[in-house]
């Protein structure tokens, strides 16, 4: 059976074509992964002692350091299995545990967060614009009834988003009181001209969305979605690849 470790070293073997290095010759277990056009490191594997870690007892446990968004850092350390960075920057940083109290799949989603944080400009436009690609978008109800817009049209116009181009697939997460992913949608127009203001909402250009599938309420709860690595909708976000899946099977 093969350890946490090395289903790690294999998933980024596979995904990135990338090997080990280890750059200290007193610590041979230190691997480093680095992009190879520019030389920064994405993740890092080695083990730690307990005690190093807080943890208590004796013995080593082996993590991974990832570079993540700020934000995520500071929800993900209240949780089992993520602490600070050890001995790296702990704003931009954090260590996993590979000892189980981590889901595989939540851990690969982070590394492939880490290896497009690191990436170069060029590399980073190519790695998030490779074909359609999956976004998840926020609706607050309290300042328009997506719900009932869904409910007498297969249509909705809607602010542009980020980077989403036609045939972009648009799960749209619904706040309060519904908190679940209820719409998956295809972009079908974008950077439609519109100027409005109020002091909730500024909007430069539009799109259309199109109704693919619903979703009932909770179905996919902000609970739910969590497990996969999504701890906050505030904005338009990538969807994990694993997420994506999930929905799919159900």
């Amino acid at each position: 059976m093969m350890t946490l470790r090395k289903e790690v070293l294999a998933f980024i073997k596979k995904e990135y074509n990338v090997e080990a290095e280890c750059p200290w010759a007193r610590y041979p277990e230190n691997e480093v992964f680095r992009h190879e056009d520019n030389n920064k490191w994405f993740a890092l594997i080695m083990p730690v002692g307990k005690k190093h870690l807080g943890m208590g007892g004796e013995g080593y446990v082996d993590i991974i350091n990832v570079k993540l968004d700020s934000m995520l850092i500071d929800m993900l350390r209240q949780q089992e299995g993520f602490l600070p960075a050890y001995h790296m920057n702990k704003s931009n940083w954090i260590s996993i545990r590979l000892d189980g109290s981590v889901e595989l799949e939540q851990i690969y989603n982070l590394i492939s967060q880490s290896y497009i944080a690191t990436a170069s400009k060029k590399n980073k436009k190519k790695l998030n614009r490779i074909g359609p690609k999956d976004w998840i978008i926020p609706a607050n109800p309290k300042y328009y009834d997506v719900v009932g817009a869904f409910e007498a049209s297969d249509t909705v116009t809607w602010k542009q988003s980020s980077d989403i181009h036609v045939g972009d697939i648009v799960y749209m997460y619904v706040a309060a009181p519904y908190s679940s992913i209820m719409y998956k949608c295809k972009a079908v127009e974008v950077n439609i001209p519109r100027r409005y203001s109020d002091k909730n909402l500024t909007i430069k250009n539009t799109m259309v969305l199109e109704l693919l599938e619903k979703y009932a309420p909770g179905t996919w709860s902000f609970e739910k979605i969590k497990q996969f690595g999504v701890y906050a909708v505030r904005g338009p976000r990538s969807m994990p690849a694993e997420l994506k899946r999930e929905m799919e099977r159900g």
